[in-house]
């Protein structure tokens, strides 16, 4: 979700309609990916990461975050897939989207971190993506719907599938609602390498729900 919300500081655009695309829960392939990918507009990819970069030259440096506990006395954090699923099931009780309280030790530090408006490596600065985005949430609620763990081959993943909404705390008060799935891909060590949303309705009818005020999405 570090996409969408870092787009609320976009100048107000034609309203985006579109029809919502009907979600299922499954891993997506490289065709999948690569029609979900196309129909992202280059322009708008552009200008999220573009604010992002921006935003980020004037935000403070990023917390520690939550997980600097576990391991301790000489215990490893994660033994296996099911431990992984465990603390992501604990993280997201924390809806570490809304909040970016999430346990970074799980996460290898180059980790891929990709939606559909915006791609990066690095867990700093997926945290600081995050601690953007918290003071805009007002009523935010993040559900996770289902998880669970995947082997295809020697690829080892985690698929959670989630539903978020949350006001945004702009003069309009739009409302965010959007439902999508994560894959979480492992390396041999459980830790996280790559962590890929995809969303139910795309960026363009994301993005346009911004700008949509919030007596409106009711009234529909």
């Amino acid at each position: 979700m570090a996409g969408i919300h870092v787009a609320a500081v976009l100048p107000p655009a034609r309203r985006l309609r579109g029809t919502m695309g009907r979600r299922r829960f499954r891993c997506c392939g490289s065709i999948g990916r690569n029609r979900r990918e196309e129909e992202t507009p280059r322009l708008l990819k552009t200008a999220v990461s573009g604010v992002t970069e921006l935003l980020r030259l004037f935000q403070a440096p990023p917390r520690q975050q939550r997980g600097d506990n576990w391991g301790r006395e000489g215990k490893p954090l994660v033994r296996d897939v099911e431990d992984v699923v465990s603390i992501l099931r604990s993280d997201y009780d924390q809806a570490y989207f809304l909040t970016g309280k999430f346990t970074s030790k799980i996460y290898a530090e180059n980790c891929l971190f990709e939606d559909p408006t915006i791609k990066f490596y690095g867990t700093d600065k997926y945290s600081q993506n995050l601690d953007l985005l918290v003071p805009f949430f007002e009523r935010p609620s993040l559900i996770l719907e289902n998880i669970e763990k995947v082997e295809d081959g020697e690829r080892k993943f985690i698929l959670a599938a989630w539903k978020l909404r949350t006001f945004l705390r702009l003069p309009w008060r739009p409302l965010i609602s959007i439902g999508g799935t994560t894959t979480y891909d492992l390396d041999n060590d459980f830790k996280i390498v790559r962590h890929a949303e995809r969303w139910d309705v795309s960026a363009l009818q994301a993005v346009g729900q911004i700008f949509l005020p919030s007596s409106i999405v009711n009234d529909q």
